[in-house]
């Protein structure tokens, strides 16, 4: 039952960041095609770090609790949920910390003038 709450969790978490994004701008609502490269850049490079691990036997489910749908051995669908949350959280704060250092910092916006 913990393995579904957790995944419940993520989902609602993801759900929030999504609102997060359209309340404020800050990800895909501000350039819908940028934002997808990078998350997608981002849950590729996490997937091959874990499936590297994986295979180097760093990495192993163990005996936690997963909901039993495995996408490859050691692989839980947990895991890529998990991993595009995370990706989703880093960018919207990155945006986020922008905004407030481009508010702040006068050089900053001379910056973003340029480009």
């Amino acid at each position: 039952m913990t393995a579904v709450a957790y995944l419940a969790f993520l989902l609602v978490s993801l759900g929030c960041m999504v609102l997060l994004d359209q309340r404020l701008r800050l990800f895909f609502w501000q350039d819908a095609r940028r934002a997808a490269v990078v998350l997608a850049a981002g849950l590729v490079f996490f997937l091959a770090w874990d499936l590297s691990g994986i295979g180097l036997g760093i990495f192993f489910r163990g005996h936690n609790e997963t909901i039993g749908i495995e996408l490859a051995p050691e692989l839980p669908l947990e895991e890529p949920i998990f991993l595009v949350f995370l990706c989703y959280l880093v960018m919207n704060l990155f945006q986020l910390f922008r905004r407030f250092l481009a508010t702040r910092l006068p050089h900053t916006e001379k910056v973003e003038e340029r480009s």
